[in-house]
């Protein structure tokens, strides 16, 4: 990893162990020389699984396995290499995904279907298959189930940290516990979820159950951040539920009022990685809440927010301490969504910046300007035609994210 991202998280957090899962990560020299590269998740047999999947149509060979594993519900272990994203590979990509799970398959004694994989990095170089299936033997026997660092670690590519997250949460007065980790620092502008990220849980609920907790939660957070526009191929997100924990009242729906809390807690951790990533985008040096009200539904207010997280004039303005709020105005104009001119409405910092279609009155910048010396920076937009509402995360764009990208492959 290169310098830490000063938006870092002080440290990675100390996660306990998540009944029914060991971690084993290996160097195999994929790409990378002198760290770690692959990570096998060995789950066990009762574990259920749900998962959002990239809208790409470049999606890579493992996104194209997992989707239609992912119908069976069912998982006994989870494959990430870093360093290769097998993504526009052709039948070898295909020939290292059937390798890779008809390996794990043999060691765990499981049906293929019950193998996820997923692979992260550069696009379109053969991926080394048999470093792979040979490595995970000698990993299912050092598997533990306190590796977690190591295992967010192992996934990475570009990014400064390893990103991590616990929560604990109750089912009907049960206590159960939530781990995720997750990798990305560019690439990043989901449209499902974003860059990887797997999340485990001791809890015991079916997997149509698990899809839409996942698929609501991630609405809210990973498909609201965005560091450069640029959609991966290879975006997966994992949720898997063992069972192994403390019993609890049996769900069937994912509104069981016994589920109240495990939503919670499991949207709080998505967010929390998901703003991780965004902390650790590209060069990034500052880090960027954007709030959207008065639009016309949420989806519209997400839009909204992501056409101003996304432009270059309002990141490089962030960037620059700038505090050309009309970059502002701009972004929500070509966002194509309903917006009122003439009631915009535009505070940084919780400044008032703008209202009804014009700068307001006697307007200071001063306090604004300071606000962009900081590191946390805060723009809230109200559109002036609704009560939809929602918040997206990003950062600036530094000369640093041109810097690494242009030696990606170097």
């Amino acid at each position: 990893m290169t310098e830490r991202s000063p938006l870092a998280p002080a440290a990675f957090p100390n996660m306990p162990e998540v009944a029914g899962v060991k971690l084993a990560t290996a160097a195999c020299g994929i790409r990378y020389k002198g760290r770690t590269d692959l990570m096998f998740a060995i789950l066990e047999p009762s574990a259920t699984v749900a998962g959002v999947l990239t809208r790409s149509r470049m999606a890579s060979a493992p996104v194209t396995w997992c989707r239609a594993a992912l119908r069976r519900g069912k998982a006994r272990a989870i494959v990430v290499n870093s360093g290769n994203s097998n993504a526009f590979t052709g039948r070898v990509g295909q020939a290292t995904v059937k390798k890779t799970v008809q390996a794990a398959a043999r060691l765990l004694g499981c049906n293929e279907s019950e193998v996820f994989v997923a692979s992260t990095g550069v696009i379109g170089e053969p991926p080394p298959a048999e470093k792979i299936a040979h490595a995970l033997p000698g990993m299912s026997h050092s598997a533990s189930p306190k590796a977690w660092k190591d295992a967010a670690a192992a996934i990475t590519t570009t990014d400064t940290f390893a990103k991590g997250a616990t929560r604990s949460a109750q089912i009907a007065g049960v206590r159960v516990t939530i781990n995720g980790i997750a990798k990305g620092s560019g690439m990043i502008a989901p449209d499902m979820a974003t860059m990887l990220a797997f999340l485990f849980t001791d809890a015991a609920i079916p997997a149509r159950v698990l899809q839409s907790l996942l698929s609501q939660a991630n609405e809210r957070t990973f498909n609201s951040i965005t560091v450069d526009g640029d959609t991966s191929t290879s975006d997966t997100v994992l949720l898997v539920a063992t069972g192994k924990g403390s019993q609890h009242k049996k769900v069937s729906r994912a509104s069981d009022p016994a589920l109240r809390d495990f939503r919670n807690r499991l949207e709080d951790l998505m967010r929390d990685l998901a703003q991780q990533v965004v902390r650790d985008g590209e060069g990034a040096q500052k880090f960027v809440t954007i709030g959207v009200t008065g639009a016309a539904s949420e989806g519209s207010a997400r839009k909204i927010g992501l056409a101003i997280g996304n432009s270059p004039l309002v990141k490089t303005a962030v960037a620059g301490e700038d505090a050309n709020w009309g970059r502002i105005v701009m972004a929500v104009g070509k966002s194509g969504e309903p917006a009122s001119r003439d009631k915009l409405k535009i505070r940084i910092g919780g400044v008032l910046v703008a209202k009804n279609g014009a700068v307001v009155p006697g307007y200071d910048e001063a306090p604004v300007a300071a606000h962009m010396k900081t590191r946390d920076i805060a723009i809230a937009v109200d559109v002036g035609v609704g009560k939809g509402k929602a918040t997206v995360w990003t950062c600036d764009l530094t000369h640093g994210y041109i810097a690494i990208n242009a030696d990606y492959r170097s």
